[in-house]
């Protein structure tokens, strides 16, 4: 019921209203209102106005009069309180509750007429039922993904390598050589590395001090908290995961997926429930190191805590594809033009004809990067542990492949065909007609991570942080701009980092390769965050193809850059058929392709 609203003048007493006949329609039909006016005679100006869940424009909220005799235009003659019928189109407005209203003001009332208003009852309006032939719009949808509790794994692995990249190692060296102020705990365990890496030539101070730094530099990123979430960004995950996360959040979901161990002395020490299993099999091995005497941990027999709690997330296959893009052969090759001799057999080198003046401010650098050969990695040595750890044949070794007493000879063939499964699961997965399975993908996941850790002996708990110490130097070294000068580089090609383009411009020299080194650095970059996913993954316990699929899903744009890189690389599209050949049969046959 609606109350009579007087402005000025008298007023009735009684309440007026509108019924609405009927006052539930469906859209589209038409409502019929009878105004109950006031018992007063005279003319009026008749306005009437619909108000609902929106606001209406004039053209829309208008209603038809009903009745010749009562109604001439916009104005009404009451003569004896007649009733004033109307009509109301609900033809163009949306689904709700409706009010209709009618203001009555006296013609000619002078400075204060007569006013009356009148309200009806709320009139709803429903939607319409479908009928045979109607038109339907359909909206599809991806399917809604739970979360899974290992989900802050993988952001925090992926963290973590990016903080170990070429741009954030740059920035580091530059403030170490330049003098920048240092925080007190790199302080610390730069002069700490300086002492220990002692080197017996004379005048090799600055080469000395990017080799400290370097393994500084990894010390601080490497192994860190695993529920340590500060650099993280939360926008770009939360698109990863599907979900809004936070820095808090993540940290929980870390710290509800770690499971927890008993140090054997009363204490207790979280980690990663693959490497809990890995703790149950050597029950019988003490944990060491869990306080801060790290020197004497180093020595024990046991288990360090820190491997358990803070475990570094380097992967080998990294070191590998960067071999096969030459860049450490780039560096050697510059090293012996420094030492006035020649890259190769007979009469072509194309470093001769180089004048070497530009690299005069790296002397003292060159001087004690080939002063320091006997203690760094060979080739021949990395070419084995490619072989252990994946079963990877090195094509960029001169001579004959090596022969190791132990390779993975079933990587190449799981790892493509886990690959292939995904790119599949991704054209389900943008399907919106049907939910993408991710059964295939967890079994291909269980062996591939099978296979990785029966490579993870002997040489695996150094062997990718030595190599990555070492490959990082000589990226920051090529980057510098006298190897810009000196090498015959292409300025306007864009590349992510800043060496690569001595790298390529060497590989096109050398006639090495006619591949761009862009694809070797991201088969590296992805590569490495794939199978470290992979390899910390505690996949051997996990039944739910859920997990499997919120990784890849994931892992999306790493896995499709790696097989783009892939095919640009060997000329293999690993998304239209599994290809378990080892790559380097496919570099051997395009280098001899390119050479001609």
């Amino acid at each position: 019921m609606s109350q009579m609203i007087t402005a000025g003048g008298s007023a009735d007493d009684a309440t007026h209203t509108i019924t609405a006949y009927p006052s539930r329609v469906t859209a589209g039909g038409i409502v019929l209102l009878v105004a109950d006016t006031p018992c007063v005679d005279g003319l009026y100006d008749a306005l009437w106005a619909v108000v609902g869940p929106v606001v209406l424009t004039g053209q829309k909220s208008r209603v038809a009069l009903l009745g010749a005799t009562t109604v001439t235009g916009t104005q009404v003659n009451l003569e004896h309180g007649p009733e004033i019928r109307a009509t109301f189109d609900t033809r163009d407005l949306p689904l709700g509750a409706w009010r209709v209203t009618l203001t009555l003001t006296e013609v000619g009332g002078g400075v204060e007429p007569r006013t009356y208003t009148l309200e009806s009852n709320p009139i709803e309006v429903l939607a319409r039922p479908f009928g045979a032939g109607d038109d339907v719009a359909v909206t599809l949808k991806r399917a809604a993904v739970a979360p899974t509790s290992d989900q802050a794994l993988w952001v925090r692995i992926r963290n973590s390598t990016n903080a170990i990249g070429f741009d954030n190692f740059s920035n580091f060296i530059d403030a170490v050589v330049c003098g920048e102020t240092l925080d007190k705990e790199t302080r610390h365990k730069l002069r700490k590395v300086k002492r220990r890496t002692a080197l017996p030539f004379p005048n090799v101070d600055r080469y000395r001090l990017l080799k400290a730094a370097a393994e500084v530099f990894l010390m601080i990123h490497c192994g860190v908290a695993l529920d340590d979430f500060q650099d993280f960004d939360p926008d770009e995950e939360s698109r990863r995961l599907n979900r809004d996360v936070t820095e808090l959040g993540l940290e929980g979901e870390m710290r509800e997926y770690l499971t927890e161990l008993s140090t054997g002395d009363g204490g207790f020490v979280d980690t990663l429930p693959y490497l809990a299993l890995i703790r149950r099999k050597l029950h019988d091995v003490a944990i060491v190191g869990a306080g801060d005497d790290e020197d004497r941990a180093n020595v024990c027999y046991g288990i360090l805590a820190e491997k358990l709690t803070n475990p570094c997330f380097i992967e080998l296959l990294w070191s590998y594809w960067n071999d096969e893009g030459r860049l450490s052969q780039t560096l050697n090759a510059i090293a012996w033009r420094f030492q006035n001799r020649r890259t190769a057999a007979g009469d072509r080198d194309p470093l001769v004809n180089l004048n070497v003046d530009p690299l005069r401010p790296l002397n003292n650098l060159l001087w004690g990067f080939i002063q320091d050969e006997g203690h760094r990695l060979t080739m021949v040595r990395r070419a084995f542990e490619y072989q252990n750890g994946y079963g990877l044949v090195l094509a960029a070794k001169p001579g004959r492949p090596v022969r190791p007493a132990d390779s993975r000879s079933q990587f190449i063939e799981a790892f493509h065909h886990l690959l292939k499964l995904a790119s599949v699961f991704y054209l389900h997965d943008d399907d919106t007609t049907r939910i993408a399975d991710g059964f295939g993908v967890l079994n291909a996941l269980k062996e591939t991570h099978l296979l990785l850790t029966q490579g993870a002996h002997n040489q695996y708990g150094d062997m990718p942080f030595a190599s990555r110490h070492e490959m990082l130097m000589h990226q920051w070294i090529l980057a510098r701009p006298e190897m810009r000068d000196f090498l015959p580089t292409r300025t306007m090609v864009a590349y992510p980092e800043a060496w690569m383009d001595r790298v390529e411009a060497m590989s096109r020299m050398q006639g090495w390769s006619d591949v761009s080194v862009v694809h070797f650095r991201d088969l590296a970059v992805y590569g490495e965050q794939i199978l470290l996913s992979i390899r910390f993954g505690n996949w051997a316990a996990v039944n739910e193809p859920e997990r499997a699929a919120n990784l890849v899903r994931y892992l999306r744009a790493e896995v499709q850059g790696y097989v783009y890189a892939y095919r640009a690389v060997t000329g293999v599209d690993l998304t239209e058929r599994s290809d378990y050949s080892a790559p380097s049969s496919h570099l051997r046959q395009r280098r001899g392709t390119y050479r001609g």
